[in-house]
């Protein structure tokens, strides 16, 4: 049996890119937020843990799509772009209907923290559906 590393490369650099879009992806999502989940989770706030963990998955489901079917680095670069204005869409239509998100995520509201997840991982899904090769 051989075994070829002849992919190695490849895997590599849409690994190392798929981790620096998430962290990308992360950063800007904090920076949106009016909540600073970051102490809140330190704090042991379910409610900011539950939101922001949602709102990770919801980017990574896409993120997966567009690897799985880039032809190149830029494609993929470009696919993940468009599933992160998807989710910060989401986010901020969660905001319209909850004007008071932050402060009741704050407070360690699980409800609202699980709408806000649910809502980044459904729109994570629809894009990841609606990226077609």
């Amino acid at each position: 049996m051989t075994i070829s590393m002849a992919g190695l490369p490849a895997f590599a650099a849409y690994f190392a890119v798929g981790v620096a879009l998430i962290v990308a992806f992360a950063a800007v999502y904090l920076r949106l937020t009016a909540h600073d989940e970051i102490a809140l989770i330190r704090g042991g706030n379910l409610a900011a843990a539950i939101a922001l963990g949602g709102n990770l998955a919801g980017f990574a489901i896409p993120l997966e799509k567009a690897i799985a079917q880039a032809s190149s680095i830029p494609d993929c670069v470009l696919w993940a772009v468009a599933a992160m204005l998807i989710q910060f869409a989401a986010y901020g239509l969660c905001r319209r209907l909850l004007p008071d998100l932050s402060r009741r995520i704050e407070q360690g509201e699980l409800p609202t923290a699980v709408l806000l997840a649910v809502t980044a991982v459904i729109s994570g899904t629809l894009a990841a559906a609606s990226m077609t090769a």
